[in-house]
C-alpha cells in the first residue's frame, strides 16, 4: 500500500519527500517500480508468444520474425520486430533452413541481350515476366519444376512439373501464362541462358506473341535473382521438409504451396508485407 500511495501521488509530490515521510528508502521504492514494470512486460510477452505460435503454425513454420511482426500488425498488435525476434529466440521458434544448391555448366549458345539489367521492380503488371527451372528429388527420381513469375507482384502465374527438363516444359508454362494473363505486345520474358530457353521453338512462341526475350549473363545468378530467390524460399519452406513418393505427391504439395500459400497468403517484404494476390488487388483498385 505504501509503495502504491507513492506511485499514485508522484505527480503531486516529490518521491524523495514521500519516501522520507513514510520512512522507506528510495532504492526500495524504485526496486518495487522495476518489478511492477517487469511483471507487466512478462504478461505482455506471454500474450505475444501465444499469437506468435499461432501465426507460426498457420504459416506451417515458414515465417521468421519480420513476417510474424507484419502479421501481428494486421491483427492490431503493434510491436517491434526486435522484440518478436527475441521472444522467438528465447522459445526456440525458428525457420529451419537447409542450404543446398546444384550448379551445371552450359556450352556457349546464341543468346538474347539482357533487357532487364537487374531492374526487378516494374510498376505495372505484365511488363516483365521472369522464368527459371529447378529439380526436385522424389522416390521415383528427379522431377523438374519450371515457373513463370510476374515481377510486378511476384505472382507465380504459371508452373509445371515434368519428368524431363527439355524445352517442352518451357513451352507449356509460356502457353499457360499467356492464357492466364493475356498480356499486350511489348512484354519482356527474362530468364537465364539455360538450353531450354535458347531453343528455336521457345524463341518462336515468344516472337509470335509480341514478347521480347531477355537473358542474364552466363554464370551470373544475380541477373535472375528474383527467381533464384523464389526457388531458394520454396526449398527452405517446403521441399527440404518433405519426402516425396512420386509425381502426384509432389504436384499436390506444390499446388498447396504455390497457389494457396505463396500467391495468396505469404507476406512479401518487397510488397510491403502483402501477398502477391493482395498486392495486385490493392493496386488494381487504386
Amino acid at each position: 500500500m505504501t509503495y502504491g500511495f507513492i506511485r499514485e501521488n508522484s505527480s503531486k509530490y516529490s518521491i524523495g519527500l514521500m519516501c522520507d515521510a513514510l520512512k522507506i528508502s528510495r532504492s526500495s521504492y524504485y526496486s518495487y517500480i522495476s518489478r511492477k514494470k517487469e511483471s507487466k512486460r512478462s504478461l505482455e510477452n506471454e500474450i505475444l508468444l501465444r499469437e506468435i505460435k499461432a501465426i507460426y503454425r498457420e504459416s506451417k513454420c515458414r515465417y521468421g520474425s519480420p513476417r510474424i511482426t507484419a502479421a501481428l500488425r494486421v491483427r492490431g498488435i503493434e510491436t517491434g520486430k526486435n522484440r518478436i525476434a527475441r521472444i522467438m529466440r528465447e522459445n526456440s521458434i525458428a525457420v529451419k533452413c537447409r542450404h543446398k544448391r546444384f550448379y551445371t555448366k552450359n556450352p556457349n549458345k546464341q543468346v538474347n541481350a539482357d533487357l532487364v539489367e537487374r531492374r526487378f521492380n516494374p510498376v505495372v503488371r505484365n511488363s516483365i515476366w521472369g522464368s527459371d527451372i529447378t529439380y526436385i528429388r522424389t522416390r521415383e527420381g528427379w522431377k523438374y519444376l519450371s515457373v513463370v513469375m510476374d515481377l510486378y507482384s511476384r505472382m507465380i502465374i504459371a508452373w509445371k512439373v515434368n519428368d524431363s527438363q527439355d524445352e517442352n516444359i518451357i513451352l507449356r508454362i509460356i502457353e499457360n501464362a499467356l492464357d492466364r494473363r493475356n498480356p499486350e505486345s511489348g512484354l519482356i520474358f527474362h530468364s537465364d541462358r539455360g538450353t531450354q530457353y535458347c531453343s528455336t521453338r521457345v524463341k518462336n512462341i515468344l516472337q509470335c506473341n509480341g514478347i521480347k526475350q531477355s537473358m542474364g549473363a552466363k554464370g551470373t545468378c544475380y541477373d535472375n535473382a528474383v527467381l533464384e530467390s523464389f526457388f531458394s524460399t520454396l526449398k527452405k519452406e517446403l521441399i527440404y521438409r518433405e519426402k516425396y513418393q512420386d509425381m502426384d505427391d509432389l504436384k499436390k504439395s506444390l499446388f498447396e504451396y504455390i497457389e494457396i500459400f505463396y500467391n495468396r497468403q505469404r507476406k512479401h517484404s518487397t510488397l510491403g508485407y502483402l501477398s502477391p494476390f493482395e498486392f495486385e488487388s490493392k493496386n488494381d483498385n487504386c
